[in-house]
């Protein structure tokens, strides 16, 4: 899945070719279609498949943000309002001329939004597995969800809410691994970048929050958005899916010290793996105690 790295790149690039566009044109494909008289939600999230197409029909793009693994397409049109996406398992945008300018033929089969912009390209929305979502809204707050979710962890305050929030006692006895991939503990960072920062802080995944003092929590954090901010400069991590407008993965899987790996870089030992939060968790079991 997308975090907080893979998300910041793909808004990083979407924003200087859209922002001052106006959607000249709007396509769901039959598959999302089928899906909503199915009585199922696929990628469109509590609109119609023609009302989407309308309310998004002439509007100009006026902005383009990241909230946590989200992101926010601010639009104008009769007043302002937002497209909210989040790119699920799979989900992925294209900047392109025309659909079979789409690099590699998995997302070409698999697109399910495009927005014709009035620079006569493309944005195109594909999503193999269909997790994605997308909703309009009129403001943030009419999706509650998104109010919950912690600040960002390169603000002033995050530092102080993920160590207040570890400490809760909703979260102090949970896995520090758990607590980590929470968005309402920190903004963004799933599987991936958990299990990277607790390897390099050298924490094993499933020790519970309250068992670490609060000054190495806090060194927990700073690693966290170390990595985050490096997987940043990377253009961030394709494992499978990701890849950024243009089709190109991510560097950041090249960098990594145990996501994925069956033997500890650090001792040789061969790591382990347990369900933690319903993930897997990689960890090697000399390093990390």
């Amino acid at each position: 899945m997308p975090e907080l790295p893979e998300v910041e790149g793909v808004v990083r690039q979407i924003r200087p070719v859209a922002i001052g566009k106006k959607i000249e044109d709007v396509f769901v494909s039959d598959t999302i279609r089928l899906s909503k008289t199915g009585g199922k939600e696929a990628v469109l999230k509590k609109v119609e498949a023609d009302s989407f197409i309308e309310r998004l029909k002439g509007s100009q793009i006026v902005s383009v943000e990241r909230r946590s693994k989200y992101i926010y397409f601010g639009l104008r049109k009769d007043g302002e309002f937002l497209l909210v996406n989040h790119l699920g398992m799979s989900g992925a945008w294209f900047y392109v001329g025309s659909l079979m300018a789409i690099p590699e033929d998995k997302f070409r089969k698999h697109v399910h939004v495009v927005l014709t912009l009035s620079d006569g390209n493309l944005l195109a929305y594909s999503d193999i597995r269909r997790f994605g979502e997308m909703r309009v809204l009129n403001e943030e707050g009419d999706y509650p969800p998104l109010l919950l979710m912690a600040p960002e962890p390169f603000d002033e305050n995050a530092l102080q809410h993920f160590l207040d929030m570890s400490e809760s006692p909703k979260y102090r006895n949970k896995p520090i691994k758990e607590v980590i991939m929470d968005g309402q503990v920190i903004s963004g960072a799933g599987n991936i970048y958990a299990t990277e920062a607790l390897f390099r802080m050298k924490i094993h995944p499933n020790r519970a929050a309250h068992r670490i003092s609060r000054k190495r929590r806090a060194e927990l954090f700073q690693a966290i958005v170390d990595i985050l901010l490096e997987s940043i400069e990377a253009g961030g991590s394709t494992i499978s899916d990701y890849r950024n407008i243009n089709g190109e993965s991510g560097g950041m899987q090249n960098r990594f010290a145990m996501y994925g790996k069956k033997q500890c870089m650090t001792c040789g030992s061969v790591t382990k793996t347990l369900k933690i939060g319903g993930r897997t968790s990689v960890f090697c079991p000399t390093c990390q105690k």
